[in-house]
């Protein structure tokens, strides 16, 4: 049983997200003015701030995603700032290196960070604005196998899909992800209200 309060909560993030939406919308050319506040109430209404997705898995992400893979539930984010996504989140983002799939990775920096090398022959640098850097989650594995920031560089918050706050890796294995305390403060109530294991557990293909 969700309680007021989180519903409540939950309310307040849905219509800030379907706001930040129809005004992203707005500004593309998607919808005009007059569309505007019917975009807002039509998201509000009918959205979801949440959505399934079936994750290949490997071993780069274990053990929050199986390595034979498995779904993991994605809240939706509409304006992709430090004030939206934190260091410490697990993200779903576009792969750098085949953009029509999609990986999930560890949020370790955002735009201002310094980045240094555990090589020295490599110089620091600093995130350019809108860029973050991401990494496996398994620590064991180089670079190449894990296939992250350290191999192909700084990515665009732009590629960035959402936050992964639950993962399903069968159908006795499942749980809310360790995201930053920030975030799964922000996601508790959407995960209260949205989430769904048995429906989960029919997007899954093991």
């Amino acid at each position: 049983m969700v309680s007021l309060s989180t519903w409540f909560r939950y309310a307040a993030h849905k219509f800030e997200y379907s706001i930040s939406l129809s005004w992203k919308k707005y500004n593309v050319g998607q919808i005009n003015s007059t569309e505007l506040t019917d975009a807002i109430w039509k998201s509000f209404f009918q959205g979801k701030l949440t959505f399934a997705h079936w994750t290949k898995g490997g071993e780069a992400m274990a053990p929050i995603v199986a390595a034979t893979g498995g779904t993991v539930l994605v809240r939706k984010l509409a304006a992709l700032t430090p004030k939206q996504v934190f260091v410490g989140d697990i993200v779903l983002l576009k792969d750098p290196e085949k953009s029509d799939d999609l990986i999930v990775r560890r949020l370790a920096a955002l735009e201002g960070y310094e980045i240094v090398s555990t090589d020295e022959k490599d110089e620091p640098f600093v995130l350019d604005k809108d860029q973050c850097w991401v990494l496996a989650e398994n620590q064991v594995l180089k670079a190449k196998e894990a296939r992250d920031s350290r191999l192909f560089g700084p990515v665009p918050m732009t590629d960035i899909v959402g936050r992964v706050i639950y993962s399903l890796r069968t159908a006795v294995d499942h749980g809310p992800v360790d995201n930053s305390n920030i975030a799964m403060s922000q996601d508790s109530p959407v995960l209260a209200v949205e989430l769904d294991v048995e429906e989960l557990a029919k997007n899954n293909k093991m």
